[in-house]
């Protein structure tokens, strides 16, 4: 309806772009929180932005989305990277074959946000989170990956409704 359909793998190189766009700037962005801010998570720290609406709160997120599913042991941690990269790898292989660029989008979107996350539980053993919108009454904290992967969920749901006749 609002995509032409092209060969499967027209866009891949897209979506791989968008994917590795996406874990420079959620490294590039937590790297600078960690070093350039100094908010190591051990108080309560934050920087005011635009107070109350939005902060930068450094916090240390050892589960999944929202802080559900607490890794604590390195075992747990380990699975949940292994989960994140398994889910990665099957949107990588779905990539191939799409079609259409919104859902090549998504795909990059959410594979660049899996892959900067597990980047943080093996470096640090947890997740860094950062972005605070708590002034807007949303209650979590969560950073670029978690962004890009929220928002490319949301861009495939999209695309589903868009060309759901294909």
């Amino acid at each position: 309806m609002f995509a032409r359909k092209r060969p499967a793998g027209s866009f891949t190189i897209f979506g791989f772009i968008t994917a590795v766009l996406v874990l420079i700037a959620d490294q590039a962005s937590k790297f600078w929180i960690l070093n350039g801010l100094d908010l190591d998570g051990r108080d309560p720290q934050q920087v005011e932005v635009l107070a109350p609406w939005f902060n930068l709160s450094m916090v240390w997120n050892h589960g999944v989305s929202f802080g559900m599913f607490q890794a604590d042991t390195p075992a747990q941690r380990y699975l949940l990277a292994g989960v994140s990269l398994a889910i990665a790898g099957v949107l990588v292989v779905w990539m191939f074959q799409t079609t259409r660029r919104l859902q090549a989008l998504a795909f990059g979107l959410i594979i660049g946000g899996a892959i900067g996350n597990v980047i943080d539980r093996f470096l640090y053993g947890a997740v860094v989170d950062f972005l605070d919108f708590s002034g807007l009454y949303f209650p979590y904290v969560f950073n670029v990956a978690d962004a890009g992967i929220c928002v490319g969920v949301a861009v495939l749901v999209l695309d589903l409704v868009l060309n759901g006749d294909r």
